[in-house]
């Protein structure tokens, strides 16, 4: 070949093979968004700042609002519920027209240390006690979901009063049960994914007998309330997916006073796959109506 080609081809061939050498440097990343997403903080009355995660959908809300659904352990839960409820907007199924809201804290840390204290009552249990000693704030924790949180959304967003759905996971599955004990009409839905019903001895069985009490007296309104309970077929925490199943079977026979219940056992999970593998099945519960 003539000598300037040769030179031309040598030269193309050194530099294929030190290209990286000559490479330019990588444009800086930077932090991925969702789509669809929001966030600002909310702080309770006694100064407890939260981070508040939004997913809210494009477009026009329906008459009477969208359907809401808020979701406890934000840091860890949010992220797979607004992208599973943004890519059903593919499809026809209806699942992307609701607001979901996760209830996060600040910080980067999956599980914060303060949801011990936020979803637990005081400990009665001598030895847990010692152990854990940040537990019960419950009860400060749902004045500032049920007062602050719920006010705040409601004037920031077109939601429907009357489907508002809950979900929490472990310890949070424990807290949305004693929301159903104990401030019905609260939520119309309740979804208890590995509810730590062992907690401190099984004290929450005492407050779902009153409340079964009260039900079957008339006293405790549920016609029209659903009950979703979710565990993991692996999961040996505590019993976790015996206590669920007894007590999916307990509640079954209320559906005469108007609870709508359903027991989900989720096959091959363990108590920290149950909450992903959930997501649609909690987003299918918050849609349904009536």
């Amino acid at each position: 070949m003539p000598f300037a080609r040769a030179v031309v081809a040598a030269a193309c061939l050194l530099g294929a093979a030190a290209g990286p050498a000559f490479a330019t440097e990588p444009a800086p990343a930077t932090a991925y968004a969702l789509p669809e997403t929001e966030t600002w903080d909310l702080a309770s009355d006694d100064g407890q700042p939260y981070r508040i995660l939004v997913s809210r959908p494009a477009g026009e809300a329906p008459d009477g609002g969208f359907p809401i659904l808020y979701v406890l352990d934000g840091n860890a839960m949010f992220a797979a519920f607004a992208e599973a409820r943004r890519i059903q907007g593919l499809g026809s199924s209806g699942l992307d027209k609701m607001i979901v809201v996760g209830i996060g804290y600040p910080g980067g840390q999956v599980y914060d240390p303060r949801r011990m204290s936020d979803f637990t009552a005081p400990i009665e249990t001598p030895v847990l006690k010692a152990l854990y000693a940040s537990a019960g704030g419950r009860d400060r924790f749902e004045t500032f979901l049920l007062e602050k949180l719920k006010p705040a959304v409601e004037k920031r967003y077109p939601v429907n009063p009357y489907r508002q759905t809950l979900y929490g996971h472990s310890l949070g599955g424990l807290f949305a049960l004693h929301m159903l004990y104990t401030r019905p009409g609260a939520f119309r839905t309740i979804i208890a994914a590995s509810p730590s019903i062992w907690w401190d001895n099984q004290a929450i069985l005492a407050e779902e007998r009153a409340w079964r009490t009260r039900v079957e007296q008339g006293a405790a309104p549920t016609r029209g309330t659903r009950l979703l309970l979710i565990a993991g077929e692996r999961e040996e925490e505590g019993a976790i997916a015996e206590d669920t199943a007894a007590l999916g079977r307990r509640l079954a026979a209320l559906s005469g006073q108007g609870l709508r219940s359903d027991l989900l056992i989720l096959d091959g999970e363990t108590h920290l796959s149950v909450p992903h593998r959930s997501v649609t099945a909690a987003l299918r519960a918050a849609a349904r109506w009536p």
